[in-house]
């Protein structure tokens, strides 16, 4: 291209003139300076600003020096294919192994395929997607941290369905920890929430979804009670989020709506001020579904869900302030519910420690069981793991080790991440009929009779930890599945390309 330029648009060279002269000499400059653009005027518009400026500078370098150009010789393609091949072979053991990613299992990975128009979409649970739509009516595709996604349920199965009456005790229910700390809130106070949130929607939506516990935090604030994610026992601005009057005025209105559901509610009590709690719950209207502590069975079993319902205690408050059995008339959580720890320490699937308020997880005397499920820093992508086949061993894992109870109650942040409904399906299909999964339980048959074998395992990474040989711990496994070493791998192997790419083109 150069020559061609050199052919087309020929530039006449100045007149030499004497050497003792300075005006000869800056004049050969000017026309070298001139020669040296016309010749590169084509290569210079495809460079980057920064190129332009990098190789302009070096052309007037090497004209001051009375030097000719050096033109820098191509590399021949076949060539840098093979030093980029060599590269990533010598370089994948050591990003593999900072991906904690075997080579060989890479091999073994499928690829995420595509949907499109001409395919069949996936329709049952566990099937692979990419969209909601992908999925059929009543699932939903999840997937996390850009793994294969699989079709699940959107809420939980209703464990009545299958015609079964059992006391509340031996069902299950999907619950919210820190139901009311929601991605995206803001403080009725108007400041800026300085709090990490736990769920991605508001309560409506969490109940509409199958929730049925719900976990709230109760402060005295500005002369009323507030729901509050703070600490020390003091409700902040920044941690303020709304008046819990507003949340319960949401509960009232689902349990009007549906005359056959029941709801559970958690309070961690910070309120002081003396009859703070009974005045906010009468305000709602909630009175009205209230189950009476007086009624409530300490030890052994609880009435039949159906009772509970004909009789509209509808809704049951536990407190974590043991004071106001008596002064409020709100159950004191811890004589009726175990509970295991919360936060990283409960997070063993080798075991449910039981947390410093609740009584052991083995003492029957408490006929329900809670389980939390959740890491003290709440983070959305690794909830969306930690809801799939972890929460079932754990799931497991406590019912172990709580003198063989299935959890009745089971916590978990993000819930709308991963499958928690999934584990809430298999405590109840082994209390209502003895299956593996409450979708499997046959409509008024005899305990222990499933139509077909457990469901099929949705994606899921490596367990965080290791797993017990006991065979009450490991439930599903997903040996085909992408996992997030391979995503690391898959990102680290292509910045490196580009930036070798980069390296060897200029």
């Amino acid at each position: 291209m150069i020559r061609l330029l050199q052919s087309r648009r020929p530039v006449t060279t100045p007149r030499p003139r004497s050497v003792g002269s300075i005006k000869p000499r800056l004049d050969r400059f000017t026309a070298t300076r001139r020669l040296r653009s016309s010749q590169y005027i084509a290569i210079d518009k495809k460079r980057s600003t920064e190129s332009k400026r990098r190789h302009q500078a070096n052309r007037i370098r090497i004209s001051l020096a009375g030097e000719a150009p050096i033109e820098r010789p191509a590399m021949d393609r076949r060539l840098l294919f093979l030093f980029v091949f060599l590269f990533l072979i010598l370089a994948s053991p050591l990003v593999c192994s900072a991906a904690k990613v075997s080579p060989l299992k890479l091999l073994s990975l499928r690829v995420r395929p595509s949907f499109d128009a001409d395919r069949p979409i996936a329709s049952q649970v566990g099937a692979p997607c990419t969209t909601d739509s992908d999925c059929d009516a009543w699932l939903r595709c999840s997937g996390c941290d850009g793994e294969q996604g699989s079709c699940v349920r959107i809420r939980p199965q209703n464990p009545r369905s299958k015609g079964r009456d059992l006391p509340f005790n031996e069902y299950s229910w999907l619950t919210t920890h820190n139901a009311f700390s929601r991605q995206g809130a803001i403080s009725a106070t108007g400041a800026r929430l300085l709090t990490f949130p736990n769920q991605q929607d508001n309560i409506t939506s969490q109940l509409n979804n199958g929730a049925r516990g719900l976990m709230l935090d109760m402060y005295d604030y500005q002369n009323d009670v507030w729901l509050c994610h703070s600490f020390g026992g003091h409700c902040y601005n920044f941690t303020a989020f709304q008046p819990a009057a507003n949340v319960l005025r949401e509960i009232q209105v689902f349990l009007k709506a549906h005359p056959s559901e029941v709801v559970t509610i958690f309070i961690e009590d910070y309120v002081r001020s003396p009859n703070a709690l009974s005045r906010v719950f009468n305000a709602s209207g909630l009175m009205e579904y209230w189950y009476p502590m007086n009624q409530m069975p300490r030890n052994g079993s609880w009435p039949l869900l159906s009772t509970m319902i004909k009789h509209n205690h509808r809704l049951l408050v536990f407190t974590s302030v043991k004071s106001k059995e008596a002064s409020e008339g709100i159950a004191f959580e811890w004589n009726y519910v175990v509970e295991n720890k919360y936060g990283d320490e409960g997070m063993n699937s080798t075991s449910c420690p039981n947390r410093a308020e609740s009584s052991p997880m083995n003492t029957t005397s408490k006929s329900l069981v809670l389980m939390n499920y959740f890491q003290t820093t709440p983070i959305s992508y690794v909830a969306c793991t930690n809801n799939l086949s972890p929460l079932v061993n754990m799931l497991r894992a406590c019912h172990h080790f709580s003198a063989k109870r299935w959890a009745n109650f089971v916590a978990v942040d993000f819930y709308l991440l991963g499958d928690a409904s999934e584990a809430v399906n298999v405590a109840n299909g082994h209390m209502v009929c003895g299956c593996d999964n409450v979708a499997y339980c046959r409509p008024n048959a005899s305990f222990g009779t499933c139509d077909m074998p457990p469901p099929p395992p949705p994606p899921t990474p490596p367990p965080s930890s290791p797993a017990s040989t006991s065979s009450w711990i490991p439930y599903y496994t997903s040996s085909d599945s992408t996992t997030p070493g391979f995503n690391r791998f898959s990102q680290v192997i292509t910045i490196t390309v580009l930036l070798l790419l980069l390296f060897i083109t200029f």
